[in-house]
């Protein structure tokens, strides 16, 4: 059985993981507008994979006997200056989900929660190539920063991206 603390934090974790694939939409149409489909389908990519942490999230309250409350979704901003802010902007969000699941993770080991503990490894794992991507793709913007070819064929690769669906979730019976 979950405790209430932790309970309450996954079912504040599921609300994190829709904002995130909320702002992740909003990038991608703002990058999309600007005229980068190809930044506007890694944005894509990356709202389907959110999605996909919320419903692992809400999985797993499930498979506990723990119901899953669905809270009300903030505004995310609409607009960046440009596509390094974009990518900027996700490295410093998903900065802040690392913090989040560390969360869960203290409280499930302060719980002796083993089972959620495990649940969490994934996550954590999760994040850490979360922060990864960003940096990579600050680092790719960067490098062309101020080349419109070098951009070009930047969004042209980030084009080929394509969704994967989480392993927590192809395993599961969904």
């Amino acid at each position: 059985m979950l405790s209430q603390e932790l309970h309450k934090a996954i079912n504040a974790q599921i609300n994190a993981e829709l904002w995130s694939a909320y702002l992740y939409l909003a990038m991608s149409l703002d990058a999309e507008t600007k005229g980068y489909k190809g930044v506007a389908n890694w944005f894509y990519v990356q709202f389907q994979e959110e999605q996909d942490h919320a419903r692992i999230f809400m999985n797993y309250l499930n498979s506990r006997d723990a119901k899953v409350t669905l809270l009300p979704i903030e505004e995310v901003p609409a607009e960046w200056d440009n596509v390094l802010e974009m990518f900027k902007h996700t490295l410093e969000h998903e900065k802040k989900v690392t913090a989040l699941i560390n969360n869960l993770a203290a409280i499930a080991n302060e719980d002796r929660d083993f089972a959620s503990i495990n649940r969490l490894v994934w996550f954590i794992d999760e994040q850490v190539e979360e922060e990864e991507s960003a940096r990579d793709m600050i680092t790719a913007v960067e490098a062309v920063e101020g080349n419109k070819y070098g951009m070009y064929m930047l969004d042209k690769e980030l084009a080929a991206r394509t969704y994967t669906q989480a392993s927590p979730l192809a395993t599961s019976a969904e």
